[in-house]
């Protein structure tokens, strides 16, 4: 198997994918290692979904282990970047996809409801972030991609909080690519619409269909179709793009 850098036999890269265990994380995760890309699957609760998916990747002839971590603590990020460094080396890729939900109309959101939703989905994108970026200005080389979300483009009512931090993650990518372009590092976002995740699954067929009818290519969209694009911005084929949002959502939100 060709390496990540694309050169036959030369070193594989190191990607950490927060939030790996399901859904959009662990499609991305399974792509990088496809790609051959070595893997770090972060999560937080379910280590048997991460094992899982470890030894799938592994299969693809490439290194992966789970690291658990909650990317919303701030004491928890330095020590799982440290863990994954002493096991695995330096993390030449990061994919910022951690994330939940807690809807509520701006009324009756709970403090707790917009704290967690900010902490977990925007203040981990910092955090990590920071973590992994003095290795490659090091290294000068460097692939961010941030999972933001249309709703941070377009808004959605009952989700305030989410709609906020994900909004919040691309001017934070924006910002991060301004800062270290000149260093080799690229930071992108990739802004999915409707995707068939667990998050999904729970609407009712009114909303689907509602959904749908907002969708020109009339379907909703695979975990596949954001792990492709991830690992596009992953590779050196994406060198010259930064800075960028990407949003993949079936035409949902084109201007």
């Amino acid at each position: 198997m060709s390496s990540a850098n694309g050169e036959k036999g030369a070193a594989r890269r190191l990607a950490l994918v927060t939030g790996a265990s399901r859904g959009i994380g662990r499609a991305v995760a399974l792509e990088l290692g496809q790609k051959g890309f070595d893997v770090a699957v972060n999560y937080n609760n379910s280590a048997e979904a991460a094992e899982t998916l470890c030894e799938e990747i592994a299969a693809c002839g490439v290194t992966a282990r789970a690291f658990r971590g909650d990317v919303s603590d701030v004491a928890s990020v330095p020590s799982l970047l440290k863990a994954i460094e002493e096991s695995m080396g330096v993390v030449q890729v990061l994919v910022n996809n951690a994330g939940i939900t807690r809807d509520n109309l701006l009324m009756r959101m709970k403090e707790d409801e917009w704290t967690r939703v900010i902490e977990t989905n925007l203040a981990s994108v910092f955090r990590c972030t920071k973590e992994v970026i003095r290795g490659m200005v090091k290294a000068r080389w460097g692939r961010i991609i941030c999972v933001s979300s249309v709703v941070g483009l377009v808004g959605n009512a009952g989700q305030a909080n989410y709609s906020a931090a994900k909004a919040g993650i691309i001017g934070f990518a924006k910002s991060v690519a301004r800062e270290y372009a000149a260093r080799g590092i690229t930071v992108n976002v990739v802004a999915p619409g409707f995707i068939e995740t667990d998050m999904t699954k729970s609407l009712n067929d009114a909303n689907k269909t509602a959904a749908l009818a907002q969708i020109p290519l009339n379907r909703m969209g695979r975990p596949l179709d954001v792990a492709r694009a991830v690992a596009f911005f992953a590779s050196d084929e994406s060198e010259y793009i930064t800075g960028q949002v990407l949003a993949i959502d079936g035409g949902m939100t084109m201007c």
